[in-house]
């Protein structure tokens, strides 16, 4: 008997809870109402974005990671809000927003990152990226260091080699790429490309990221590296080779946390984030 979709989600919903074993459900509070929201044209797509808070405050990006929405953030943005201004968005293809013929990379979306900010009339902004976002925050260090006040990197990689070969077997990422395959469905203008797009985005992540150690070495963008020690995608000997490359860089290992703590323990994630965000050093 086939179960209606609404029954699939929460059985979906469900698997994730209890393989996260978050007190009070993965998503702890609902969005604040955003002070603008809605699609910016960038690039050759239609980009969602939505922003919170005081726009005199410093501004900052919250990137969520591969097969993710803007609003998995949703356990950051109120806490985020007390002292920035913070923007969110859904990578091309993710979400709410459009996709193209083209292959989807990381130097393309962070060109699409940068236009949105152009769109929005923000110059310069601190990042906090996860996982992919992570590492499109290093792909605009790298690259335009000039538009970045500081970079928060967790889950990242410079190279294919610093994800773990048996990502694949963990329970925990498989049940969160059900969950992202109900969430596009839900939200995307697209709901029946879902095979197409994870096909697309698939073929980024066996080739990429490949950024040289020379160009890890050259980031000048204040940068902290973090993660948990339980990662279920990222070798944690990756994350140390990064905080060695990268001059001005920090590193904070999570314990009893993986690749999705922004959930699983959401008082530290967002304890440490803020407290070297705020940090004048």
């Amino acid at each position: 008997m086939k179960m209606p979709g609404w029954t699939q989600r929460v059985l979906v919903l469900v698997l994730v809870l209890g393989l996260f074993a978050v007190v009070g459900g993965v998503f702890a509070q609902e969005l604040p109402t955003p002070t603008e929201s809605g699609m910016a044209a960038v690039n050759d797509i239609e980009m969602y974005y939505a922003t919170y808070g005081d726009p005199a405050n410093p501004a900052l990006l919250l990137l969520h990671g591969g097969l993710g929405n803007a609003d998995y953030f949703v356990n950051q943005i109120p806490a985020f809000i007390e002292h920035f201004y913070v923007i969110t968005a859904d990578s091309r293809g993710h979400g709410r927003s459009t996709m193209s013929d083209q292959q989807i990379g990381y130097a393309l979306m962070a060109s699409d990152v940068l236009a949105l900010a152009d769109t929005l009339g923000i110059e310069q902004f601190s990042l906090v990226g996860w996982s992919d976002g992570g590492i499109i925050g290093l792909d605009i260090a790298i690259n335009h260091p000039d538009r970045l006040t500081k970079l928060v990197a967790y889950g990242a990689n410079y190279n294919p080699s610093g994800v773990r070969t048996d990502v694949g077997d963990s329970e925990r990422f498989n049940a969160y790429i059900e969950m992202a395959a109900g969430d596009y469905t839900l939200l995307s203008p697209n709901p029946d490309n879902f095979e197409t797009f994870l096909n697309n985005i698939s073929n980024m992540w066996a080739t990429e990221p490949n950024y040289s150690e020379a160009q890890m070495q050259g980031i000048t963008t204040p940068t902290l590296f973090i993660d948990g020690m339980q990662e279920e995608a990222i070798y944690v000997e990756h994350d140390l080779e990064m905080t060695q490359l990268v001059p001005n860089s920090d590193l904070y290992l999570m314990g009893g946390v993986g690749h999705f703590a922004m959930w699983e323990n959401t008082e530290e994630f967002n304890r440490v984030i803020l407290d070297w965000l705020l940090n004048e050093a």
